[in-house]
């Protein structure tokens, strides 16, 4: 007991720095002055290629990713998490430059729901009694917005949907977190490399701008890496209920960012919509709290 209990303190204050610097990307990316999504994107695949290629060396990571490599026929289900998580990445950029990070925190908050909904439809899962509950009342939130406002929170809805689908495909991949993240990020590269030289043949490349954008730019790829890397040491030192009581911390922060940093307004009808939300995870966390682990079983790896 005396030798895990550093480890699982270890694994503790990893899973917080990796959830609590997600938290925080709006900070970041609320940063770049006029630079469209999409370009952010395309630098963001590249630059965390290269800070991940360099992270793998200095680990002596290499094993796993030329393994991968050399079966591309098994690198269908790489590709589509590389597209899912692209598109993911993409739509956040763009819900916090258009000032809907009360949706994207939403869309977060959604996406355990979702990876159990998945979980029952397409792996045939059988679903807690509670679980069940859980996604009928985040569905009722969500009509409740349809509804009562006459809009879907469709930035919500296609982010969870895409991270948790992401998931979903992430699980039948052989690779670890960093290992497969760096693959992915590598099948994107030629898009990424080729979209940014149409930017600048068009004159439309903000990458040399000023120094603040480059270096912001180049960052991106990096504040990619860190919270992941921070991720996996958590992961490895902590039970997966402990792991995703830790989860709530990222869309927690970006909901009191939205609302006390940048001024996001909320209506009653969101709110009610929220606490329904809430209360389904709240349930849900309950379930997976019923049938976590016994104490005599050992840690995940």
């Amino acid at each position: 007991m005396k030798t895990t209990t550093p480890e699982a303190t270890k694994g503790i204050f990893f899973g917080l720095g990796a959830y609590t610097m997600w938290g925080c990307f709006p900070l970041f990316f609320a940063l770049f002055q006029n630079v469209p999504a999409y370009e952010i994107l395309f630098h963001r695949i590249i630059w965390s290629c290269v800070f991940l290629a360099f992270v793998i060396t200095v680990l002596r990571r290499w094993r796993p990713v030329k393994t991968a490599l050399m079966e591309p026929r098994k690198l269908g289900r790489v590709l589509g998490c590389a597209i899912l998580i692209a598109t993911n990445w993409g739509l956040y950029i763009y819900a916090v430059e258009t000032h809907h990070v009360l949706q994207a925190s939403l869309g977060y908050f959604l996406t355990p729901l979702v990876n159990v909904a998945l979980g029952m439809l397409v792996l045939s899962e059988r679903m807690a009694r509670l679980q069940v509950v859980a996604v009928t009342l985040a569905g009722c939130g969500i009509l409740l917005q349809l509804v009562m406002l006459g809009s879907v929170p469709w930035i919500s809805l296609i982010l969870a949907t895409t991270f948790g689908t992401y998931g979903l495909l992430r699980k039948q991949v052989a690779l670890d977190g960093l290992s497969g993240l760096f693959v992915e990020t590598l099948l994107l590269l030629p898009v990424g490399l080729i979209a940014l030289a149409g930017l600048d043949y068009a004159g439309m490349s903000h990458f040399t701008a000023n120094a603040s954008t480059t270096f912001l730019l180049v960052a991106s790829g990096v504040i990619t890496a860190l919270p992941l890397l921070a991720f996996a040491g958590a992961a490895r030192r902590l039970r997966l209920s402990t792991v995703g009581f830790l989860m709530y911390i990222n869309p927690t922060l970006q909901f009191f960012i939205a609302l006390f940093v940048f001024g996001e307004a909320i209506s009653l009808i969101q709110l009610i919509s929220f606490i329904m939300i809430w209360t389904a995870l709240a349930l849900y966390s309950w379930s997976a709290w019923q049938s976590r682990e016994r104490p005599g079983e050992p840690a995940p790896t």
